[in-house]
């Protein structure tokens, strides 16, 4: 082989050898930070086996999913609704925070979340609306610092609820996940290679403990949810 050749070759092998040194490093670190946030939260979660804390709380905390054009909760979330009005009525809290995406003029998750649970009978003041629950994340941010929740009952399916109970006690809130997994659904796989790169992202954050991305005034849970209302 040319000397010109060899050289180009051992360059070569050695740029994949770091390649490979560096993927390894990275999904190493991606499978830890998704062990220690699974083996963390896993004792606050809801399970037959082990059942959470049901003593009263602050709020339930209900984390927002997509919604239908017709003002209607896709079955995702109306799945974690209905859990939400278990609890209430079990008395876990007389407070519910709906927390989700209202960015946009055209898109409303929060609305549609409390007229539901208005339908069913919750009070208009017992429901916080979180009109910038924009990622989990800002969820939980969020409602320990506007809402100001010292522990919270957190609904999600379980796949989310992992990441967001780690998060929520990160943050310093005393919370337990009491998950709604009721029925299954299309794109299970997508949604748990998701949330897998997400855990390691929300590590992070768990960590550095940024600000969310929209702020406001402190709207305290111990008060009235009409206080959020952006509707007559």
């Amino acid at each position: 082989m040319p000397l010109k050749s060899k050289r180009t070759f051992h360059i070569w092998k050695k740029m994949l050898l770091a390649g490979l040194i560096f993927a390894g490093l990275c999904g190493g670190f991606v499978a830890g930070t998704n062990l220690w946030m699974w083996k963390s939260a896993s004792p606050y979660i809801d399970t037959e086996e082990e059942p959470a804390d049901s003593g009263p709380k602050d709020c339930i905390l209900v984390l927002g999913a997509g919604v239908y054009e017709n003002n209607q909760p896709s079955p995702m979330l109306k799945e974690r609704l209905d859990q939400a009005i278990v609890l209430y009525e079990n008395h876990v809290s007389d407070k519910i925070i709906v927390s989700g995406d209202h960015n946009k003029t055209d898109y409303d998750e929060v609305n549609v979340m409390k007229t539901y649970l208005k339908q069913a009978g919750i009070p208009d003041d017992a429901i916080f609306m979180d009109h910038a629950g924009l990622n989990t994340y800002d969820s939980m941010y969020r409602a320990r610092h506007i809402f100001q929740v010292n522990s919270a009952a957190i609904v999600t399916q379980k796949y989310h609820m992992y990441r967001s109970v780690y998060l929520a006690r990160s943050i310093g809130i005393d919370a337990y996940g009491f998950p709604c997994d009721r029925q299954s659904f299309s794109g299970a796989f997508a949604r748990e290679i998701r949330e897998i790169l997400a855990r390691t992202k929300d590590f992070a954050y768990a960590v550095w403990q940024p600000e969310a991305r929209i702020m406001g005034d402190a709207i305290p849970v111990s008060g009235s949810g009409s206080q959020t209302n952006d509707r007559n």
